[in-house]
């Protein structure tokens, strides 16, 4: 079953960016309008919204000043390293509204958070009003008639903060009213901004005590949405005749459902980060989002504008280094024609594509042998999963190359102090002057080290229960096992990379600079910052139209192919039909030399400009202003030109980028001329990317 896109959503009156509005705060200020912004992860890393409210943190308090602030809970192992306590100063609002929550008996603490923009936070203890959960729930099923078992722990935990929440903001209403009159100022005009279902409870405590409050309520992911996707049914063919009540009843989260669905039937603007979220919502929860709000990244731009070239170079170097240990004894490939593919995320092996993935690879090593023979991809599988510490061998290989460069080192250090004194007593050195016994006695040594019995170890760690790992049950099926022969060699690293992993010694960031191509071939991917963080560091990608980031790229991107996106089929054509595509596009992609791939780099950096919140923070502000409207009719936006842009709003291509023709639609950089080879060269201009990709100045 096929279905519409819902792209009226995320069309919607636009200035076109927020650089008109980033006046900190000045605007709000004069208005006397407040906002706040309501998540779990505020201050408080669990998941993928901790990334939303961090990035976006920054452009949020260059709109908005002081007149925007963050409420979450107190997560002491969080907050203690990344929150400056202070207190609000005498007479401010929020001091009022602080003073008065804590007279009830809550512990809050105050202070700004301390990543880009440094926004105003509010984080409340749940421990201090866990005495007065019966009172909560009781008042929650007196106005919704939704009761939670007393085990549930996390929901007993949302329905403690939403209370505490709504608490506060009722206090901030009287205390801002207040201060209005007392400064001669006007109405006081508030939103709130809710993210998720654990803090929708807020929300709907704001409504059922009919506090003057706007409120704006967004879904990442839809919890229905997601149980069902993990329990392997045909998810997006079936979300017309799902019985969401009964579905939720099986797995045993119907009040929880019940708090999302109440959350999103009861708040002012309803929203959803994609259009496949939307359309997911517009079934599961019963309304059609108002506004799709897209997630952005705080793109930073480097001082040189080929700078990213040579991040990649450098950090692709320390990955080699990890190939050398990890495949001593078995290296029988070259690093220079070797590419680096990867796929990472929590692991939800099927939700996560991880399947067709692992499927397409073995399609590929097959496609290599026959067509590329010289060319060598090591894949790398990033989860995090139970082990018992790192794979010995894996760790042995390590220690055994790098004895060998220690070695080689010293051995280099002391001929070249030899062949110094042999010179300078006035006569050239010979094989015996500059390699001594004993130096080969040591290499000989090292060589020996060297060798293997048997093969490179597919996983860098011990993985628990490991006959009974998806991902592992996966590769032995399609036979990936690091053999010579193989052009394919797979690497499951099952946790999270940090520079102080002893086999990479790499960020996470600075893998993804070091690899070719980022492979995200989701099935349930309400957004993906994934393939977006690829992006805004010039790296290609694998997404799909079920995710919301290739969604995305396909509406405001003529060719998504040629600018380094490859948006896999996973709607509209057979599971076969998806692996042999994404294979396709691997093999495309192999088979680029190093020049293609640095002009495909180039144009994919290109991109991060549609990925800054300076652009996509735009359809929050859009939001709040329609929450605003509804809530206070009278209440007049006064951004510039804020009305007279319609509904055939669209970004636009960045002007440094060359036009993709629509009648070719070339997909992929054209073969170089010139038959340079040199990657880490980054003199492409773009009169020579055009003529090398057979494009004239005016896209003819």
């Amino acid at each position: 079953m096929s279905f519409q896109m819902m792209r009226r959503f995320s069309r919607v009156e636009s200035a076109g960016d927020l650089l008109g509005y980033l006046d900190r705060g000045h605007s709000a200020n004069r208005e006397n309008r407040w906002t706040f912004e309501i998540a779990w992860e505020a201050a408080n890393k669990v998941g993928g919204i901790y990334t939303v409210i961090r990035s976006k943190a920054y452009v949020s308090t260059e709109e908005l000043g002081d007149q925007y602030c963050l409420l979450g809970p107190y997560k002491e192992a969080c907050a203690r390293t990344e929150v400056e306590e202070y207190e609000f100063p005498r007479g401010n609002p929020y001091e009022g509204a602080v003073n008065a929550v804590r007279a009830m008996g809550f512990k809050v603490h105050t202070g700004r958070w301390l990543v880009d923009g440094a926004p105003q936070i509010i984080l409340f203890e749940i421990g201090s009003a866990a005495w007065r959960m019966d009172e909560f729930k009781g008042e929650l099923w007196n106005t919704t008639a939704i009761g939670v078992p007393h085990l549930d722990i996390e929901t007993n935990d949302a329905i403690i903060l939403g209370y505490m929440v709504a608490t506060f903001l009722r206090e901030f209403r009287d205390s801002v009213d207040k201060y209005s009159r007392e400064n001669d100022l006007g109405p006081a005009r508030i939103v709130s901004h809710f993210h998720e279902w654990q803090a929708g409870v807020g929300l709907i405590a704001l409504r059922t005590r009919k506090v003057d409050i706007a409120t704006v309520f967004t879904t990442h992911a839809t919890l229905l949405g997601r149980y069902l996707c993990a329990g392997n049914t045909d998810f997006y063919n079936n979300l017309a005749t799902f019985s969401v009540d009964e579905e939720a009843g099986k797995r045993q989260i119907y009040h929880r459902y019940c708090l999302e669905r109440a959350a999103t039937h009861l708040s002012h603007i309803f929203t959803t980060v994609s259009e496949i979220t939307g359309y997911e919502a517009e079934h599961l929860l019963k309304r059609k989002p108002d506004i799709i709000t897209p997630n952005g990244l705080n793109v930073k731009k480097f001082s040189a504008i080929h700078e990213f070239q040579n991040l990649h170079a450098m950090a692709k170097e320390k990955i080699h280094d990890f190939v050398r240990g990890h495949f001593y004894g078995h290296f029988d490939f070259n690093l220079d024609k070797t590419l680096y593919f990867f796929i990472a995320g929590r692991y939800e092996f099927s939700n996560k594509g991880a399947d067709i993935f692992i499927e397409a690879l073995a399609r590929l090593n097959h496609y290599l042998k026959n067509q590329a023979p010289d060319v060598t991809v090591v894949a790398f599988l990033i989860f995090p999963a139970k082990t018992n510490n790192f794979n010995v061998e894996s760790l042995r290989g390590h220690a055994v190359t790098k004895s060998l460069r220690d070695t080689l080192q010293t051995i280099q250090q002391q001929i070249g102090k030899r062949m110094y004194e042999t010179c300078l007593a006035g006569r050239l050195p010979d094989a015996s002057d500059i390699l001594t016994k004993e130096d080969m006695v040591k290499i000989k040594r090292c060589l020996y080290a060297l060798q293997r019995d048997g093969l490179p170890p597919i996983t860098t760690h011990n993985v628990v229960d490991d006959w009974n790992d998806a991902v592992l049950n996966s590769i032995r099926r399609c036979n990936l096992f690091n053999t010579t022969s193989e052009r394919v060699k797979v690497v499951f690293h099952p946790e999270f990379l940090n520079s102080t992993n002893p086999l990479f010694g790499l960020d996470y960031e600075d893998f993804v600079r070091g690899c070719h191509l980022g492979v995200f071939p989701s099935y349930y991917e309400p957004w993906g910052y994934t393939p977006a963080e690829c992006t805004v560091m010039g790296i290609p990608s694998v997404t799909t139209n079920l995710s919301g980031f290739g969604c995305f790229m396909q509406e405001h991107i003529a060719d998504p192919k040629s600018y380094g996106i490859y948006i896999v089929d996973r709607r509209f054509i057979s599971l076969e039909g998806s692996v042999q595509q994404l294979a396709s596009f691997m093999l495309d992609f192999c088979k680029l030399n190093r020049r293609q791939r640095i002009i495909q780099r180039n144009r994919t950096e290109r991109l991060s400009e549609l990925l800054d919140w300076r652009n996509l923070g735009i359809y929050y502000r859009q939001a709040r202003v329609k929450a605003l409207q509804t809530v206070y009719p009278d209440y007049v936006d006064e951004g510039p030109e804020y009305l007279e842009h319609r509904a055939n709003f669209n970004y636009p291509r960045p002007l440094s980028a060359p036009p993709s023709p629509s009648s070719s639609r070339r997909s992929t950089p054209a073969p170089s001329t010139h038959g340079s080879g040199d990657e880490d060269e980054d003199s492409v201009d773009e009169e020579l990317e055009l003529q090398e990709l057979g494009i004239s100045k005016n896209g003819d």
